[in-house]
């Protein structure tokens, strides 16, 4: 139900520094619940014994370096300008290019606004895809579908997609937990932060993907809390394998997991969503800015975790 919290930022100018320092996060505390606790508990081993943690460490850091020194190489190289063209200036001529909202017209005080977009090859406008703006909220840009449901064959497949791949994806991280859980609390506890780092940007995410795809707010809340569900249906799959099987394999697929979902699939995400957002030299550092204080902000919460849990009484 995180899409509720979110809905009025989405439309917010700071919505993607947000987003960025929450990709950042969670990719940090992935990677290093991953290395930190989760692969030493598949070996069967503590991560405080056999200095072990100051090594896992330096594999943290041999990453971090390389994407720092990339980075900052890329901030001193990167041409920034009214010089650089794209693709899509060359796809679309000047009299092809029409105004970024088009106004319809108003029947009951509100104003009503089209995405050139979606106008149709005969000027017609699709009005599923048309946003009101009311004249008390036009000062806070407030937007709405007019519909309440947009029927099911009008939705974009990306929508299912994200809808199918969520539940998986959620169903996995219950069953990490539930089996972190058999182990110790505190295991339990530094699966469920990083659980918690990595859902916050993918939650951010996938309901603005949803709505982009078609769908009203009321379905992107309801379909995304459909596939949330499963996750504690992972979780009770979960706590019945650690109680009654070896629940090693379990932390050694839930680490190779973590490792990808961070670096295969939200480090890319996270530097396709800078490409776009990026406009000079100035904004591509507050940008990065943002993206170290998230990745070292997880890193750091995990690794107190490890090095300290077993400091922590509970009850």
């Amino acid at each position: 139900m995180l899409g509720l919290f979110i809905t009025p930022l989405v439309k917010k100018p700071y919505f993607p520094k947000i987003l960025t320092y929450f990709i950042g996060l969670a990719i940090g505390s992935l990677f290093s619940n991953a290395i930190f606790q989760l692969i030493p508990e598949a070996f069967g081993f503590d991560p405080k014994h056999d200095n072990y943690v100051p090594k896992a460490v330096a594999v943290f850091g041999g990453f971090y370096i390389l994407l720092f020194v990339e980075r900052i190489l890329k901030l001193s190289l990167n041409i920034y300008g009214e010089g650089v063209h794209t693709h899509l200036e060359l796809d679309h001529p000047p009299q092809e290019i029409h105004k970024e909202h088009e106004k319809c017209k108003s029947t009951n005080g509100a104003t009503m606004y089209s995405n050139s977009a979606i106008t149709e090859v005969n000027g017609a406008i699709n009005i599923d895809q048309v946003s009101v703006v009311s004249k008390d909220s036009d000062e806070e840009n407030h937007c709405w579908r007019i519909r309440k449901w947009t029927p099911m064959k009008e939705i974009g497949t990306l929508a299912w997609m994200i809808t199918l791949s969520d539940a998986l994806h959620n169903f996995i991280d219950g069953l990490a937990i539930g089996a972190s859980y058999t182990l110790s609390p505190l295991q339990g506890l530094s699966t469920s932060i990083a659980i918690l780092c990595e859902e916050f940007p993918h939650e951010f995410g996938d309901f603005a993907i949803l709505l982009n795809a078609g769908m009203t707010i009321p379905q992107a809340l309801f379909f995304n809390f459909v596939s949330a569900c499963s996750c504690y249906i992972g979780l009770i799959f979960g706590v019945l394998v650690g109680n009654n099987f070896e629940p090693s394999i379990i932390f050694g697929l839930a680490g190779g997991m973590f490792l990808y979902i961070g670096l295969a699939d939200m480090f890319p995400e996270m530097n396709e969503m800078l490409k776009e957002k990026i406009k000079g030299r100035k904004s591509d550092m507050i940008y990065f800015a943002i993206q170290n204080a998230g990745l070292l902000s997880g890193f750091a919460i995990i690794l107190l975790i490890t090095l300290y849990a077993g400091n922590i009484k509970l009850g």
